[in-house]
């Protein structure tokens, strides 16, 4: 893996880390809970059902080398109220790229920015994640990587409004 280069953005009024690796922009989960008042934590997000699913398809798109067979015995434990998995544990049993966590002073949760994306949508953040997308087109054209092209994110962008406003 490469070394990421960081930046942050502002998304109304809360810095949010972006760590640019050449696999892609990394957003932090950490400093999108801290935007959201109530209490949100990443576990309770990768307890989800859909989440699962979701982050199996996106890993299944994405990581040739995903352990299916861990993925599967998530998600069938996923529908349990008692079952917790964290961020580590998601990585280091599936092998997964989409997520990644470190501790310490600088630590934090991050997700590939399609996941991000997705979790935003769980925590009710559409509108400030809308604003970020301005803000990593500026990241984009100052060399931080993106894969989506304007008609793209624009297209997303429809298709969200189109559930939530």
């Amino acid at each position: 893996m490469s070394k990421a280069r960081k930046t942050t953005i502002a998304v109304q009024g809360t810095a949010i880390t972006v760590l640019a690796f050449e696999e892609g922009d990394y957003i932090s989960l950490t400093d999108m809970l801290k935007a959201k008042d109530g209490d949100f934590f990443i576990s309770d997000w990768l307890r989800n059902r859909n989440t699962v699913e979701f982050l199996g398809i996106w890993e299944s798109v994405h990581n040739p080398a995903f352990n299916y067979g861990e993925f599967a015995i998530i998600k069938s434990k996923a529908v349990l109220n008692s079952y917790k998995i964290s961020v580590k544990e998601w990585v280091e049993k599936t092998n997964a790229v989409g997520l990644r966590a470190s501790a310490g002073r600088y630590g934090g949760t991050f997700a590939h920015k399609d996941i991000a994306f997705e979790f935003g949508m769980w925590i009710s953040l559409l509108k400030p994640i809308c604003s970020m997308l301005p803000s990593s087109e500026k990241l984009r054209k100052n060399g931080v990587g993106t894969t989506r092209k304007p008609r793209e994110i624009s297209a997303i962008m429809r298709h969200w409004s189109s559930w939530w406003f």
